[in-house]
């Protein structure tokens, strides 16, 4: 099946995600202070790695997280796996400070699989490599994540605006973005 055939050849570059035991919350009578110990717990960045989805529940089989300089190798390995690009977005998490890039890829000829390709990067100085030499087709996809969030595709051909205005200096999809 292709689902394990990616999967495995991406826990070959990145070994796959180790569940940790949720954390103890410490016993309180301040019950508010314990569910907001469990909240940040569950709500902190994902650890990089690779981990299979439930595709009923989220759309996608794989779903790889990977530091920037990761990126080109993991692409690499669903390129030579067969599958084509369908999307590439930006998520803002201004918690955090950081800006992730989603890379969603397919392949349905025999067997469908869907992988999901993560990177986060600084919020302050948003960059990460670009995947046009791998997937031409990637080239409009960075360019319009570029204009909405402003992230930096390191080695791009053209990254010129492809949405907004020549002189924009602003990115639309930021949290903190005022129009």
């Amino acid at each position: 099946m292709m689902t394990e055939t990616i999967k495995q050849s991406l826990e070959e570059l990145f070994p796959p995600v180790e569940t940790a035991a949720a954390p103890a919350v410490e016993e309180s009578t301040d019950q508010d202070a314990a569910d907001d110990k469990k909240k940040a717990a569950a709500t902190a960045p994902r650890a990089n790695g690779v981990i299979t989805s439930d595709y009923q529940a989220c759309g996608y089989h794989v779903d790889a997280q990977v530091a920037p300089e990761q990126l080109l190798a993991a692409v690499s390995k669903v390129n030579e796996a067969g599958f084509f690009i369908e999307s590439i977005t930006g998520v803002d998490w201004i918690a955090d400070n950081q800006l992730e890039v989603v890379y969603d890829f397919c392949r349905y000829d025999f067997d469908l699989c869907r992988v999901v390709i993560r990177t986060r990067t600084d919020r302050a100085n948003p960059e990460v490599p670009t995947i046009t030499e791998i997937y031409s087709g990637a080239n409009w996809h960075e360019r319009e994540t570029h204009d909405f969030f402003g992230i930096k595709f390191a080695g791009h051909p053209h990254l010129i605006p492809l949405l907004l205005p020549e002189d924009a200096d602003f990115h639309p999809l930021l949290k903190d973005f005022k129009a």
